[in-house]
This record gives C-alpha cells, structure tokens and sequence, in this order.
C-alpha cells in the first residue's frame, strides 16, 4: 500500500536528520556567554509537542484523515522535507563552530549573513518548519497539522529570544534585522 510506505519514507528522513544533527553536536565552538535557559527551555517543549502530534506519537490522536494524500504530491513532500533539511543543514555548516542548540555566543561569534543568512535571518528554523509543514501534509490529520502551527510557533517564539540577546551581546544585530526576514526568504522592500 503506497500511503504507509511514503509515511515511513518521511520519518527515514526525520531520523536521519536527528541522528546526524546530535552527532554533529561534537562540532562547536566553546561558549563564552549563555542566555539563561529558562528565557528559551519552554519553546523547545512546545517544539518537541509539535513533532509528537506531526508523527502521531500518541495512538489515540489517530484521527480520520482530511484528505487522501497522493502519491505525486506524498512524494513531492517528501522532497520538499529534504530540501527544508538540507537548507538547514547548509546554515548549520555556514555557521561552523559559532552553531549552538542553545542561546549563546562563542569565542570569535559575529553576525553570519553569508549563503543562507543572506536569505532568512534563522534558515535552520526555516528548512525544519518547512520539513514539518510537509509531513503534516503528507499525514493529513488534524493533530499532524497542529502540531505543525506548534513547531513552527516554537522556533518563531525561540527566534525572537536570539535576536534581543544577540543584539545585546553582539551589537550590530539591528542592521541585519533590517536587511534580511526572520523566517520566510523573501527579499525585504527598501
């Protein structure tokens, strides 16, 4: 049956990104100033329920589907998440050692704006909202949809703590704030 096997094709590629991410962890920079957790923690669980409720975590959330998903269109979602995955994966390594999952600033930290910052200020957020859009549509459940709003709200909430702390420690934030979006990688107008 074709609408399983896509499913599962879906959260291959989550899996993998998960895997590879935690093991690329290794590589980053010491951190010099930390923003106090407690600023930022609450957003990673709003994240983390949004990926519950994506990938239907909790059986009795199996609700009736809102539309049969196609194979052209499971399949074209699935590319749409591996290239949100691999946007992200493009920041993470633009980034190098200044990358952190947390909210700090590394030795020799400066505001990035080359490759993907010159197009979305958080292109990490950027490629995993646009990977988790995609598999909520591929699922096409109410759960899986707002669990999608969640994750995406939860990098947006988080997004906005980076900035004022980055303003604050770095300086020079503002600048680039005015030049580039937040989220979506549209050109700003002058």
């Amino acid at each position: 049956m074709y609408y399983p096997f896509v499913m599962r094709a879906e959260a291959v590629v989550w899996l993998v990104w998960i895997v590879t991410w935690h093991i690329a962890g290794i590589w980053r920079g010491k951190a010099t100033v930390e923003a106090p957790t407690s600023t930022y923690r609450r957003y990673f669980v709003i994240i983390a329920i949004g990926l519950i409720l994506i990938f239907s975590a909790i059986p009795k959330l199996s609700w009736p589907l809102l539309w049969v998903t196609p194979p052209a269109l499971g399949w074209t979602m699935i590319g749409v998440t591996v290239a949100g995955i691999a946007f992200a994966w493009w920041a993470r390594i633009t980034m190098g050692k200044l990358w952190s999952g947390g909210i700090e600033v590394k030795d020799g930290h400066r505001v990035v704006e080359t490759g993907p910052f010159a197009l979305a200020r958080h292109p990490i957020y950027t490629g995993l909202i646009t990977a988790a859009i995609a598999a909520a549509v591929i699922r096409a459940t109410p759960w899986a949809l707002a669990g999608a709003a969640l994750f995406a709200l939860g990098f947006i909430l988080k997004a906005k703590v980076e900035e004022r702390f980055l303003e604050a420690e770095l300086g020079g934030y503002d600048a680039y704030r005015k030049r580039v979006r937040m989220i979506v990688p549209l050109p700003k107008s002058p």
